[in-house]
């Protein structure tokens, strides 16, 4: 099983905003004062598209999708919490906790992606927990150790643990369950997505340890890292709220390793940090100001791995 893609799906947003649905618990987001919907929408796409081109550049195959103006769905932009794909040719749809965001779930886009000559064989589809408000966020609520048969999910009101355990079943994962919070106005609060924190690379892990408040479980998943040979990169609290731990990486030409993050996220990072994750990939970071400020969310959460075999 392979670790990294080379190919990516992205979706390009038309009406980018922050989404007051997924304000009540992505502690991330932020209102920019003064900027119009039109201007921060804008900005939005100036980013996703120096971003795409960046991608492009090293040899990811990036496949960008337009997003479209109705249904209303400001979060689009986040294609990685709707579906994931597999080298089996399975493709998952996932329940998820904004209405507006049920409406990013696109068929035409499994028809593109065929069109693009990559084999989809079955259809796994987890979306009807929605109705009992049970929900499961793709690869935002779950790690992948694709490698090692492992899923890492830090539990939250997005990542449900009853349909976790059933999602690594069907797919034949060890479930690494745990809680990760982050402090909000002094209280500790839930991290919404597992991804936020902690990074899976092909011989690395990127994790903020101090969000694992619970000692057992901090030295469960760190044991399940180690025992897999991954070098851990640890990081702080204050480098997540940078989402120094939201990073993904990906195959280039040549099938070179790149470790996508964004500005931010890279200029939170210590030399040191920067000479551990050099050993491993090559970094690739983007400015994602406004994406990250307004979606609370950054350069792992556009990016949908395809590793759909192809046709």
């Amino acid at each position: 099983m392979k670790q990294t893609a080379n190919a990516i799906l992205m979706i390009r947003p038309v009406a980018f905003r922050m989404n007051e649905q997924t304000a009540v618990n992505n502690y991330y987001q932020k209102v920019l004062d003064g900027l119009t919907p039109e201007t921060v929408n804008a900005r939005a796409r100036e980013e996703f598209d120096a971003f795409v081109n960046k991608l492009r550049m090293v040899g990811v195959d990036v496949v960008v999708v337009e997003d479209t103006l109705h249904p209303d769905t400001p979060d689009s932009i986040f294609p990685n919490n709707w579906i994931s794909f597999h080298e089996n040719g399975d493709v998952v749809l996932y329940p998820m906790f904004a209405e507006n965001r049920r409406h990013e779930r696109r068929e035409d886009i499994l028809d593109l992606l065929e069109e693009r000559g990559f084999a989809i064989n079955e259809i796994m589809d987890y979306t009807s927990a929605e109705d009992d408000d049970i929900f499961l966020e793709g690869t935002g609520s779950l790690l992948l150790d694709r490698q090692n048969g492992k899923a890492y999910c830090a539990l939250s009101p997005r990542a449900d643990e009853e349909l976790f355990i059933e999602f690594c079943e069907d797919f034949e994962y060890n479930p690494i369950i745990f809680e990760a919070y982050q402090t909000v106005d002094g209280v500790r609060k839930l991290i919404y997505h597992t991804n936020v924190m902690m990074c899976l690379g092909e011989t690395f892990a990127v994790i903020c340890a101090d969000c694992i408040d619970d000692k057992q479980e901090r030295k469960m998943v760190l044991d399940n890292l180690r025992e897999d040979g991954k070098e851990i990169i640890l990081i702080t609290e204050d480098q997540v709220n940078n989402f120094a731990g939201n990073m993904l990486e990906v195959r280039g030409s040549d099938n070179r390793r790149y470790l996508v993050m964004s500005q931010s996220a890279h200029k939170s990072l210590t030399p040191a940090q920067i000479t551990q994750l050099e050993k491993h990939a090559t970094i690739l970071s983007s400015s994602l100001d406004t994406i990250e400020a307004c979606g609370g969310g950054s350069a792992r959460c556009m990016m949908a791995e395809v590793f759909l075999p192809k046709q």
